[in-house]
């Protein structure tokens, strides 16, 4: 029996400020927080209308999840994202909504389910 595959995390109290402010310091990377923020939890990377290349999304999404921002798990071959937003308010109490409230949305970006 094989095992799911999982990806690595790091833990509430291991996120670093410095890591976090690193990985929302790019734009291209707020704009997939954001669109996490408003309401495209469970979103896999390929439903995110973003301006890059698919290598460069990967490298986005891999920065993102590395610095504790996001959660990603696997579902079949899709990879699922989701805000650590517990964890993030947990350890810094109001970065995470000070972002998403200096962040324009994003127009158009993401197809409504249905």
């Amino acid at each position: 029996m094989t095992s799911p595959r999982t990806l690595e995390h790091p833990e509430t109290g291991e996120l670093n400020l410095d890591a976090v402010l690193a990985a929302l310091a790019d734009p291209i990377r707020r704009r997939i927080v954001v669109q996490l923020a408003h309401g495209h939890q469970d979103q896999a990377c390929i439903g995110f209308n973003l301006p890059v290349s698919r290598s460069t999304s990967t490298h986005h999404f891999r920065v993102l999840r590395q610095a504790g921002v996001i959660e990603q798990r696997y579902r079949g071959t899709a990879i699922l994202n989701s805000l650590r937003t517990a964890c993030l308010d947990e350890r810094f109490p109001g970065l995470l909504s000070a972002i998403v409230a200096a962040e324009p949305p994003v127009d158009g970006a993401l197809p409504h389910p249905g």
